[in-house]
């Protein structure tokens, strides 16, 4: 397990004992939030800690965080073994692109994305949560259900219509089958790292990529030809098609569409979903600040659907979300960046080519930033307690120029999901059941969370 913090699977008990810092240990399989991290990464600026990849400097500070993606983010590109790996998994999505053809794409993309955009999709967002309601009222009380399972399949929907609108339903199964066979796809072992092995194993995953999309990309090349023949739709596909960059008046390819899409719906349902499932389980540990939930829900919505108006005038259940998302990041783990050029970060001298990682699950619980770091409190997200607050020490979606492109559709997703469901239920943790994180490209919890579900 991780040491020098809260243990992740008891949110508010106290640390356990911590061993020697700085010495690599290994990690309990059953809670890989990330690798073995050391105590001293929580407690220190910066720290360079040894892998078996070699030495990895681990920034948790805010400001070395910000010298790495804003202040000298040119000289902290990804890795190429990464940006090999996101290409492979997602084409040549955001996600895995770089340079001038990343900057071409996001300037391009950048309206489908913005206020007025994510505010257009909030109503096909509530009906989505809505028509689900029908599954939790069946669900017998005393019978346990995969609450990650669920928020899984409903933001799978949420996003099928956000992106294809009503064609979003001819998709079907198959886009569930494929995100989950290339969600599979992503873990990684000592092997894709090894000389030799690695480019084969490389080479293998991007065969066994095109086969699992294969079907997919049949009906989204589809789908792409109908908005190109009727470009006025209001769906996102038809914001990408339509989509111009801003300096070149260049658009998008009918490829880079695709990779885009795919990157859109692997990274929008499968973050949103696990965020979504430690939301569930954390209100289910804390009775106290669920109840001060469903007083805000109860007094601003009287039962109905919230609307894209009425997310301002819910501000406890925006920091519920956010103070879940500090607790259990969607990613937990960002890019490994390679120094460009010899720097210095927090004092610590960084040489030519050395790995540097910046990983929200360690800012996020570092000592030096939050005050009870372990501890589940969203009052510290209300407007007096975070105004103060360095802006890079919460970074749930990334931060600087790569932040992720539709952090605000994403925030206003779970804020109406978590409105809506909140509103009619009540979650609690099945008896006996140990909640264990697994870690892929997403945080989870590993093999699900069995809750039961009543009705208020």
């Amino acid at each position: 397990m991780i040491t020098g913090v809260e243990h992740p699977d008891l949110v508010g008990a106290a640390p356990p004992p911590r061993r020697a810092p700085m010495r690599l240990r290994r990690m309990d399989p059953s809670d890989n939030a990330l690798p073995s991290i050391v105590a001293a990464a929580y407690e220190r600026p910066i720290i360079k800690q040894w892998t078996l990849v070699g030495p990895v400097y681990i920034v948790g500070d805010p400001e070395g965080v910000k010298r790495v993606f804003l202040d000298n983010v040119a000289n902290y590109p990804k890795t190429a073994m990464e940006r090999r790996f996101f290409s492979t998994v997602f084409g040549d999505g955001l996600l895995s692109s770089d340079g001038d053809t990343w900057r071409a794409h996001r300037r391009a993309m950048a309206p489908a994305f913005a206020p007025s955009s994510v505010a257009s999709y909030a109503a096909g967002v509530a009906d989505d949560v809505v028509a689900f309601q029908t599954l939790w009222d069946q669900a017998p009380a005393d019978a346990p259900i995969d609450v990650a399972r669920d928020m899984t399949r409903l933001t799978l929907q949420i996003i099928s219509r956000a992106m294809f609108s009503a064609d979003g339903s001819a998709l079907g199964g198959s886009m569930e089958t494929s995100l989950s066979k290339a969600m599979a796809a992503t873990q990684i072992n000592l092997l894709d790292f090894a000389p030799g092995i690695a480019q084969a194993r490389q080479k293998a995953r991007k065969a066994r990529m095109a086969t699992v999309f294969a079907d997919l990309d049949a009906v989204v090349a589809g789908m792409i030809a109908d908005r190109h023949d009727a470009p006025d739709g209001a769906d996102l596909l038809s914001r990408l098609v339509a989509a111009r960059d801003a300096e070149t008046g260049l658009g998008l390819t009918i490829r880079e569409i695709r990779d885009q899409v795919v990157t859109i719906f692997v990274a929008g349902h499968e973050t949103t979903a696990a965020a979504m499932a430690w939301i569930w389980y954390l209100l289910s540990q804390h009775p106290a600040e669920e109840a001060k939930l469903h007083a805000e829900l109860d007094t601003v919505l009287s039962g109905a659907a919230p609307t894209a108006d009425d997310l301002p005038q819910l501000p406890y259940t925006r920091m519920v979300c956010e103070e879940a998302m500090r607790l259990y990041p969607p990613a937990p783990g960002t890019s490994t960046r390679q120094a460009q050029a010899a720097d210095e970060i927090c004092g610590m001298k960084i040489p030519k080519g050395a790995l540097v990682n910046v990983a929200p699950w360690v800012t996020h619980r570092h000592k030096a930033v939050w005050a009870r770091p372990g501890r589940f409190e969203p009052e510290r997200f209300a407007k007096g307690a975070s105004s103060g607050r360095h802006r890079f020490a919460y970074l749930p979606f990334g931060a600087g120029p790569r932040v992720c492109i539709g952090a605000a559709l994403a925030q206003s997703e779970m804020m109406i999901i978590l409105a809506t469901l909140a509103q009619r239920y009540r979650l609690r943790l099945a008896p006996g059941h140990r909640v264990a994180i697994q870690h892929q490209v997403t945080m989870r919890p590993k093999g699900g969370l069995p809750m039961t579900v009543t009705r208020r």
